[in-house]
């Protein structure tokens, strides 16, 4: 398994809280990468788009990366923002750079999750509940799923009901992938 790892998958799926156990356990750094834009820009990913729209996000967000790719650390776990991989080569520089991991998570159970933690920080799902919530990422997966699975590994969420430590179990899965590929 190359090093860095990145992990991938549409908004919701645990990128940032599988990422955070999966770093804990092996003892590595994380980085959220909507975090890093924002420490090495000076502006939120929100307000960024808000103020310069999403091709200057994009453009931005992949130097942001770039930038980092850069950096001596080698034993890091990067989240990315559910739009990175399917910007222009995105996915394919990820691949050269590290492991990609593609969280995947059927539809249903994103919009759920993503109903849990809130909308009111997701610029284009504010006031997006229920159905239309559903809906809308059941229309935005099916232009993004093609990038995902170009992902070096696929980790298929828990099936059944959602739980609680769903982000456990996927990080534990993780853990033991990269211990068993040492």
């Amino acid at each position: 398994m190359e090093l860095p790892i990145y992990l991938i998958g549409y908004m919701g799926a645990g990128k940032t809280t599988v990422g955070r156990l999966l770093a804990e356990k092996l003892g590595w750094a994380f980085v959220d990468l909507d975090d890093a834009f924002a420490e090495i820009n000076g502006i939120t990913v929100e307000d960024f788009i808000r103020r310069y729209g999403i091709e200057a996000f994009r453009r931005r967000e992949k130097d942001c990366v770039e930038k980092l790719s850069e950096l001596p650390i080698q034993r890091v776990i990067y989240a990315t923002g559910g739009g990175y991989p399917c910007w222009e080569d995105n996915m394919e520089c990820l691949k050269e750079l590290g492991t990609s991991i593609y969280l995947r998570w059927n539809n249903r159970h994103l919009a759920h999750r993503i109903e849990l933690s809130g909308t009111e920080h997701r610029p284009i799902l504010r006031n997006r509940h229920g159905q239309e919530l559903l809906e809308f990422v059941e229309w935005q997966m099916s232009g993004r799923e093609e990038f995902y699975k170009q992902a070096d590994i696929i980790i298929d969420a828990p099936l059944g009901e959602l739980a609680e430590d769903n982000d456990e179990q996927i990080a534990q899965h993780l853990y033991q992938l990269i211990k068993d590929n040492r």
